[in-house]
Parts: structure tokens; C-alpha cells; sequence
């Protein structure tokens, strides 16, 4: 259960179970497996072993699912922080080959995961499938990473995924890493994209989208290009991926673009599938279907497959709980996330009541032989309660301290509510609403100065941000809008105050 490097046959060798094994089989292994690596750590993870010793939680007694899912929940605040690094890993040692990436520590300090090279290669299946299934059958193919390259973990996980699945699968693949360094991408469209049959672009839903439509206006014909993407971090809609396609020139929504949900925890958990878009294409425009799977929400949420070989999902309360392994093991853990979790079986015949006929609706879009019977997750809106800005979590502790400055407690009352919004041409911005103190006034001089502070705030705290501001500039200001005292739209008096709210969008 330790961090295994694995080979190229072994790699071969889940690709094909992927494609190949029916919905029986990956159900065996939702069961099988998480009680598995229970078991493993309760033996060989000091941390885990003390965890459960606590809890009065006896490991030969777990011997099925349902006595797995009897096992106490874990998270940063019980369970990670609450022991030293080398206590929670495999044999209570970090003297093995790893490799660290932080989360932001935007919700407080940083914590630093390892990994070995074994997260790699599981995405590395995911990068070769992606590969595989393009519209676009030529090579030789052009993978530009535009995600952060720093201490965070997309950047350097993509790349060296996709390098892994290259040398797997024997593609002609080259990978450029400018990060999220807009002008190198630019400079890389332009001068090396053409020397090869396809580019496959990796990053942030709404970064992607400033990409090409930066291109576009400085006069690059990236339809020319056979544009591709892959992108995380965050949901976005079906009529974003749309404009997507059509500005890029995308030939197939379902082949040519995969959003992956993935985390600092334990790497990319789960991908979009030709199946799973189409599923929630299908959603979208049927009302009936959405709510049979999703439940009634006013938010479209990123729909994956996941495989049960290398990690497990439960809903508990609509809570996302995981289990899978890495460096650290994580058995039952609460990633923060809100969601649901269905099998193959449960899609289809949902589908089939609201008189959906999967198999025929794939034909119709050419992606038949793309239909992987693996067990479903979906994402809508973290629990703990943040706006994103083009992949970054923004929390409402780091709005509140900028507001502490004087002279805005003069002025304001310290309250505000934000969202995620878009423009009507799909580009992603942070609305803050603040609320104005009674009667008071408030100069475009001090609007001003609160922008300041809000954006030097946001800078000091989240290392992301501050790189995402030194490259799009203005783009990534939040808009700050003025209320009156107590408006009923943010600052009902006679209810909670909502410091995040969810733009009513699908």
C-alpha cells in the first residue's frame, strides 16, 4: 500500500480495465478497497494507529464496508495538524524520495504534503486517456502548462504526469511550463504551436479563456491549431465551455476538453469522462434529469468519474469523505468539498426515467467507444465557504482584516458579502459588497484606498493571488460596490449575515 512505482504494463494494464471491465467490477472494488487501506494504516501510520487507539476504534473489527463507514471522520483540524509530518506518513519516516506542495494557506497556515512519485503516475492514466481520445488523431503534440509552477501542486503534477504518460504510451509529446506567465504562453502560440499538429493547453477555467481570447485580438488564428485544454481547480458551466470551443475552435467538446477535480491533499481524484460531459450537457437541458441526479442547486457542479483502484468517495450529509493513498494515507477524510457520489447504475437508470437512452445519445455525438463504466462524483461548492478567482480560494478572514484598516471603520460597518460573478463576455471577476455605515458618505478617493487594502490584503496572505496579480494586472482586482446601511439585498439586519453567496448561474 506504500508509494509504488509502477510500470509501463501496469499502466497498459488499468487503461484497460478502464475501457474494457463492466460496472460489477468497479463496484467489488468500492468495496474492497478502502477497508484494504484501513487496515494497512492502522498497522504502519503512527499517527493513524494513535487516531483510532482514541477513538476507541478496534481494527479487527472493521472487516466490511459498513463497519468502514462506522470509522471516524478525519480532516486538517482533527487529525493532520494535531500530529508531527512524520508521524502521519508510511512507517512514521520521511526518509524516503518526495516531493512537497503547500496548500494556500489561505484558511491559516500552509500545510505541506508529500508525495511520492505514485500520485504521478495514477494522473498520468488520466493525462495518457486524454491523450487517446482526441478528435485530433495527428502528433506531433504541444502541452503548454499554464498553472502555477511554485510550491503548489497542479503546476508540477501536470507536468510530470503528462511526461509519464508520454514515455507510457509512446506519444510525440513536448511540454512547455510557463506557468502563468501570459506572454511566454502568447510567445509559444505563436512561434512553436504551429510546428505541431495539436496544442494541448493546461490551466484555470477562466485563465484559459483570457489565453485564447488574448491570441484572438493580438491576431493569432489559434483555429489553425487544433486547441485542446485540460483545466482544474474549479466548476464552470456548460455555456462557458461552449464559448471556449467556439473561440478556440475546438472540434469536440467531449474529446477536446476535460475539467479534472483535484486537491493538494492527494493529487487529481477524479476526471471528466466523454460520458460524464454529456451527461451533464444532457442535464442542463433537461430540468427533470438535472434534479434526479443533482438535487435542486443553483449551481451547475463539476460532474467525475473516479477510479475505485486508487481512491474512494463517500457523500456523508452531502460532505465529499475520501480515502485513497499516498505518502500520507487519508481514511475517511473531509476534503471540505460538497457534493454526491453515484455509480454508473444510478446515472443510467435516472437517465432512462426522464426517457434518456445514453448509449443511443452518445453515438448521436461520436463518442460510443468512450463510455467508462467507473462510479460518479460530483462537486458543487466548498463547505467551508469561499469565492474562487481564477482557481484561488478566496476566504472571507482575509476581506475582514483589510476592512480593519482606518479609515474605513469610519465609514463602513465592516460587514460585505462576495460572490464569484461573471461578464457578459464570461470573464471571471470578485464582486464585494460592503455596507456603508448610517448616513455616511463615501469618496472615490477612500473607495480608492479600500481597494488598496483589500488587493495588498489579499497579496500578503495568498502567495497564488500575489502571482496572479503581478501578471493580469487590473484583471484580477475585485469590484467593490457601496450599500447603504442595512440593504435588504447583502445586510438583511434580521438574519445571519452571508459573508459568501453562490451566483444564481447554470
Amino acid at each position: 500500500m506504500t508509494d509504488r512505482v509502477s510500470s509501463k504494463h501496469s499502466a497498459s494494464k488499468i487503461i484497460n480495465l478502464i475501457e474494457t471491465k463492466k460496472e460489477n467490477f468497479w463496484s467489488r472494488e468500492r468495496e474492497k478497497r478502502p477497508v484494504l487501506i484501513f487496515h494497512e494504516a492502522a498497522k504502519r501510520v503512527p499517527a493513524y494507529k494513535d487516531f483510532l487507539k482514541k477513538h476507541k476504534v478496534n481494527p479487527s473489527k472493521i472487516k466490511t464496508l459498513h463497519d468502514f463507514k462506522q470509522v471516524p471522520i478525519i480532516d486538517k483540524k482533527n487529525y493532520l495538524r494535531k500530529y508531527p509530518l512524520e508521524k502521519l506518513c508510511w512507517d512514521g519516516t520521511l526518509k524516503k524520495q518526495l516531493v512537497f506542495t503547500a496548500t494556500s494557506g489561505s484558511t491559516g497556515e500552509p500545510f505541506y504534503f508529500p508525495r511520492g512519485r505514485q500520485l504521478d503516475w495514477e494522473y498520468s492514466i488520466i493525462s495518457e486517456l486524454f491523450l487517446k481520445n482526441s478528435s485530433y488523431k495527428e502528433e506531433p503534440i504541444l502541452i503548454i502548462v499554464c498553472l502555477g509552477m511554485g510550491v503548489w501542486i497542479a503546476g508540477v503534477l501536470n507536468y510530470q504526469a503528462f511526461k509519464i504518460a508520454a514515455e507510457n504510451g509512446k506519444h510525440g509529446v513536448s511540454i512547455l511550463t510557463p506557468g502563468i506567465n501570459k506572454g511566454e504562453i502568447l510567445k509559444a502560440i505563436r512561434l512553436l504551436s504551429p510546428n505541431f499538429k495539436q496544442t494541448i493547453l493546461l490551466g484555470y477555467p477562466p485563465f484559459l479563456k483570457d489565453v485564447i481570447e488574448d491570441a484572438l485580438s493580438s491576431g493569432i488564428d489559434v483555429k489553425k491549431l487544433n486547441i485542446r485544454f485540460l483545466s482544474g481547480a474549479e466548476a464552470f458551466t456548460e455555456k462557458f465551455r461552449d464559448q471556449l470551443v467556439k473561440e478556440a475552435g475546438i472540434r469536440s467538446p467531449y474529446l477536446d476538453t476535460l475539467n479534472v477535480y483535484g486537491t493538494a491533499d492527494i493529487g487529481s481524484m477524479a476526471w471528466e469522462t466523454p460520458i460524464s460531459i454529456l451527461i451533464r450537457r444532457l442535464a442542463v437541458k433537461r430540468t427533470k434529469f438535472f434534479e434526479s441526479i443533482f438535487s435542486q442547486i443553483n449551481k451547475t457542479p463539476t460532474l467525475a468519474q473516479y477510479n475505485p483502484l486508487f481512491i474512494n468517495f463517500e457523500a456523508v450529509n452531502e460532505d465529499i469523505i475520501l480515502t485513497g493513498n499516498s505518502s500520507i494515507p487519508l481514511i475517511r477524510y473531509s476534503v471540505g468539498d460538497h457534493g454526491g457520489v453515484l455509480s454508473f447504475g444510478d446515472i443510467t437508470s435516472k437517465a432512462e426515467k426522464c426517457n434518456l437512452d445514453l448509449k443511443e445519445e452518445a453515438r448521436k455525438v461520436g463518442i460510443e467507444k468512450s463510455i467508462y463504466k467507473l462510479p460518479f462524483v460530483y462537486v458543487y461548492e466548498r463547505k467551508d465557504l469561499s469565492a474562487t478567482l481564477y482557481g484561488l480560494q478566496i476566504y472571507p478572514e482575509i476581506i475582514k482584516e483589510a476592512l480593519l484598516d482606518e479609515p474605513h471603520g469610519k465609514f463602513l460597518t465592516g460587514k460585505f458579502s462576495m460572490l464569484t460573478k461573471f461578464d457578459k463576455k464570461n470573464n471571471q471577476y470578485l464582486e464585494i459588497n460592503l455596507e456603508l455605515r448610517k448616513n455616511a458618505q463615501y469618496s472615490k478617493k477612500l473607495k480608492e484606498q479600500t481597494l488598496r487594502h483589500v488587493v495588498l490584503n489579499l497579496r500578503s496572505k495568498i502567495s497564488e493571488f500575489r502571482e496572479l496579480h503581478d501578471y493580469l494586472k487590473k484583471r484580477a482586482l475585485p469590484q467593490l460596490v457601496f450599500w447603504p446601511y442595512e440593504h435588504s439585498l447583502h445586510f438583511n439586519p434580521s438574519s445571519k449575515q452571508k459573508w459568501v453567496k453562490k451566483e444564481n448561474k447554470k
